[in-house]
């Protein structure tokens, strides 16, 4: 099931929202070469060298030890290079393709918008950081000796997923359901979305030790991490002002339709 938008009006223009997804999105153009034709090296080289690798984090992968990034043409290698300390956060803004940055933005755009209402822009900002910072470390916690590099935004907007289903839990999101050639668009609570989602998270970190082909390669304990971190410090970020004038709102144009 894939959200397309949630029936959550928002006060203000989102403005942290559109410049952390002109982030991601310049960051994968520019620096990780936007998946063209003839990027694969570009790609991969920024995987292996600004991803987060955990065991380079707590010096218990092998300096040397690597894989095959691109089978017989490039390998990553753990090292000790000064920058690696910074790779929790900068993995933020960078991701593996196509498919993974446009899923990430997706979320991020249908629940972030809403989150940074009802909290201000620069609140937002710290609030997406430091859910993203405790999702990697979550994963590192998990991880230690990997040698492996993590990308991506999702464990901070996992973070936004959790911070949702706290303020908006009742709130519909439109999910588009795909099962073959069947599509339909579904209103459902936002708390059975997060919730699923959740377990979802939960049941891969559950199955993956005993099948490593479960999670498929995705760091399924930094969205649970993340999340868990959102639920945590919303109240702490949240605006209640700006979330009652949210609430307000919503009820407003929900009876105006109700008595159309």
């Amino acid at each position: 099931m894939i959200p397309l938008s949630d029936e959550n009006p928002t006060l203000r223009t989102p403005i942290m929202t559109w410049l952390i997804l002109g982030a991601m999105f310049a960051v994968w153009f520019v620096v990780q070469g936007g998946g063209l034709p003839g990027s694969d090296i570009q790609l991969a080289t920024s995987v292996c060298n600004l991803g987060m690798v955990p065991g380079e984090l707590t010096h218990r992968a092998r300096i040397g030890e690597g894989f095959w990034i691109i089978p017989g043409t490039l390998a990553c290698a753990v090292d000790n290079d000064r920058i690696n300390i910074l790779t929790p956060f900068i993995s933020m803004f960078l991701h593996g393709g196509w498919g993974h940055i446009l899923g990430n933005a997706l979320f991020f755009w249908v629940f972030g918008n809403n989150i940074e209402d009802s909290m201000g822009p620069v609140r937002f900002l710290a609030f997406y950081i430091i859910c993203g910072l405790i999702a990697a470390a979550t994963h590192v916690l998990t991880q230690p000796s990997s040698p492996i590099p993590t990308v991506g935004a999702s464990g901070a907007i996992s973070g936004v997923l959790g911070a949702y289903l706290v303020l908006y839990p009742k709130v519909r999101v439109n999910m588009l359901f795909i099962f073959i050639i069947f599509f339909k668009v579904f209103r459902i609570p936002a708390w059975i979305v997060l919730i699923y989602w959740f377990g979802l998270q939960l049941l891969s970190a559950y199955a993956t030790p005993l099948n490593p082909d479960v999670s498929s390669g995705v760091a399924v304990w930094a969205h649970i991490g993340g999340f868990l971190a959102g639920v945590l410090l919303i109240k702490l970020f949240e605006n209640p002002r700006l979330v009652s004038e949210r609430n307000a709102l919503r009820e407003q144009r929900y009876f105006a339709q109700a008595g159309a």
